[in-house]
Formats: C-alpha cells, sequence, structure tokens
C-alpha cells in the first residue's frame, strides 16, 4: 500500500505559504499560495534544494483542474474506453426483400450474423426491441447494432436472404 506523502508548510511573511513536498524518488517540489490567491508550481534545483530552478504560475482554474488530475480516483484503474467496434445503420425492408410480411424469427439475424436488430421504425412509429413474432412489413426500416461485419451480414440477409 502506498504511503501517505507529509507536505512541510512555510509560512512566507509578506508573500504567502509555501508547501514543500519531497517525493519517494526525491524530487523537491513546492507550491506557493500566495496571499492574494495567487498560485505557483516549483521544480527546486537537485543541488540545491533553496534554489527553485523552475515555476509554474497557475490561475484558479488551472490549479483547481491540476489538483483533480492528481488526485488519485477509484476509476483510474478502469478502461476509458472500451474498445468494442460497434456500429449502428438502418436497412430498409423492399417489396424485393424475401422478409417482407415475414417474421423478426423467421431471419435468425441474432444467430446467423452476431447483430441486432434492435428497433423497428415504421410511418406509424417505432418499435424498439421488437420480439421474434414481429413482422415485417414493405417500407420498414430495420435499426441493426454490431460489428461492422454482422451489420453488413444483416443487410446481405434482409436483401437477398
Amino acid at each position: 500500500m502506498d504511503q501517505q506523502a507529509h507536505p512541510t508548510r512555510t509560512t512566507l511573511p509578506g508573500i504567502g505559504t509555501r508547501y514543500d513536498l519531497t517525493t519517494e524518488g526525491g524530487k523537491h517540489v513546492s507550491v506557493v499560495v500566495h496571499t492574494d490567491g495567487r498560485r505557483f508550481l516549483g521544480f527546486h534545483d537537485p543541488e540545491d534544494d533553496d534554489n527553485c530552478r523552475d515555476s509554474v504560475p497557475l490561475h484558479p482554474g488551472e490549479a483547481a483542474a491540476l489538483s483533480q488530475l492528481l488526485l488519485p480516483s477509484p476509476t483510474d484503474a478502469l478502461p476509458t474506453a472500451i474498445e468494442i467496434d460497434l456500429v449502428t445503420e438502418q436497412i430498409q425492408i423492399t417489396a424485393r426483400s424475401p422478409y417482407a410480411g415475414r417474421t423478426l424469427g423467421d431471419t435468425q439475424a441474432r444467430s446467423r450474423t452476431g447483430a441486432s436488430i434492435v428497433a423497428v421504425l415504421r410511418r406509424t412509429g417505432a418499435t424498439p426491441s421488437p420480439t421474434p413474432d414481429f413482422r415485417f412489413a414493405t417500407g420498414d426500416t430495420l435499426v441493426v447494432v454490431g460489428t461492422r461485419e454482422g451489420v453488413d451480414a444483416v443487410s446481405n440477409l434482409i436483401t437477398a436472404g
């Protein structure tokens, strides 16, 4: 388990307060908070701890944003993006489709392609999550979700059978 770091605090008369932290790797970092609210992030010379080698002035919003970035979060270990290449496409039921007038279950789309028909759009409204007994009509638009290959396979299935 990580040990808690303990920064030191030094009052700087006429300036504000300096907070110093020496990292586990031996680096010395400080934050100077001026009495007017300005903040500076300081980086010290490893050979002379009293010599501030460089500093970065931070506006209040920048200081707040930086503090949020530095706070550990329980979700940090979770992936930020799921690497799944899903696409959504709309496929029309035409008069030539072998499934015009037939049910969703007749297509066996999910088991044959791995893609799902998640909704059917009709002039009169939308049917989300259609059941296997849902009957397609010419002019219906199927909303299909899956991999590019799966969606293409549903398109071929609906148009050619």
